[in-house]
């Protein structure tokens, strides 16, 4: 019976896929190049790698995972003005889902350039643009469909004929806007916009051409020293796509446990709440240029009859490689 459910709620999703949520992290803010584009090569460093897994509603075997990966560095520095920042990127997204049946996959390439609007660089306004080729993949041998029903179960043939075949791909637009600020060098706060899926792209399966619907998203946070051991991180995200949205909020206190001021160890505790969801307990480590973060959601929602609470565990990593010697400009800091 739960394969059938499943299998059923697959169909009437992909029925509507232009309609649906794109893949999603409760640890957004640790993966930039899915956030904006613009972040792109804003951060304190030569080059950085971060990477997110995700997997939703565990109580439903392999409901949804998403693993993304994304490498940035800014380029041309000695060609630009300082404080200006010009990055390059490139990402890739992998989302499974109702037991790896439909499958998507991404591949991005990433521009920004921000514009020093002081002469520290302590506060910047940028733009991003990201080019993305996706690929979406139905196993139709693994669905159930009402046609199948016989006397002794569902054991007849399926009737369902995808006339477009069970491979879409399509090529995707974005670009967003990030304004980064700091007072003094040493706390950093920073509110962007961004738009996914500018040139509304056509996806569908059937004889339909269904076009994916624009993401709209404005996000925002900070990072704010309290005393010598202890700092305060926060961060927001209010998104939109079609009739759906999302809303979440929250933040870590960091505590540092040792190193130096160029290579710290910090342990940050916290949480977020995504809204009428879920409410996500955070913990990470930083060690130099390395953090690793966990979370997990628990489900609030009338849901949680079904998830039995699990609504579903995410680690992130990212490594930002510095110099030794380094500015230490205040950038957005994940």
């Amino acid at each position: 019976m739960r394969k059938f459910i499943l299998s059923l709620c697959t169909v009437v999703g992909l029925s509507y896929a232009a309609s649906a949520q794109d893949p999603h992290f409760s640890q957004f803010f640790a993966s930039p190049l899915t956030l904006n584009p613009a972040f792109t090569g804003k951060f304190d460093g030569v080059w950085r790698l971060a990477a997110n897994h995700r997997d939703q509603w565990p109580s439903i075997p392999k409901a949804y995972v998403t693993t993304s990966a994304s490498f940035d560095l800014p380029i041309l520095k000695n060609r630009i003005p300082e404080g200006d920042v010009f990055g390059l990127g490139i990402s890739g997204v992998s989302d499974a889902s109702a037991n790896s049946q439909l499958k998507l996959n991404y591949g991005s390439l990433s521009l920004s350039y921000h514009k020093a609007l002081d002469a520290d660089g302590f506060n910047t306004i940028g733009v991003g643009f990201q080019g993305t080729y996706s690929s979406m993949n139905l196993d139709i041998s693994k669905l159930t469909f009402e046609s199948m029903l016989q006397q002794n179960g569902f054991t007849g043939a399926s009737g369902e004929v995808l006339q477009n075949g069970n491979n879409q791909n399509y090529f995707d637009f974005n670009a967003g806007l990030l304004f980064s600020g700091s007072t003094n060098g040493l706390n950093n706060y920073y509110i962007g916009a961004s738009m996914y899926h500018i040139n509304k792209p056509k996806v569908g399966f059937k004889d339909q051409n269904w076009y994916l619907t624009g993401r709209l998203t404005v996000h925002g946070g900070g990072s704010f020293p309290v005393t010598d051991v202890v700092s305060v991180s926060t961060s927001f995200i209010h998104q939109m796509q079609n009739k759906a949205s999302e809303t979440m909020f929250g933040g870590a206190v960091g505590l540092l446990a040792g190193g130096d001021e160029e290579r710290p160890t910090n342990v940050y505790i916290g949480s977020w709440m995504r809204l009428n969801d879920a409410i996500i307990p955070y913990v990470g480590l930083e060690v130099g240029g390395l953090r690793i973060g966990a979370s997990y959601d628990v489900n609030v929602s009338s849901l949680k009859a079904a998830t039995n609470n699990r609504g579903g565990s995410e680690i992130s990593v990212i490594y930002i490689h510095r110099p030794v010697e380094t500015r230490g400009i205040p950038c957005p800091k994940f």
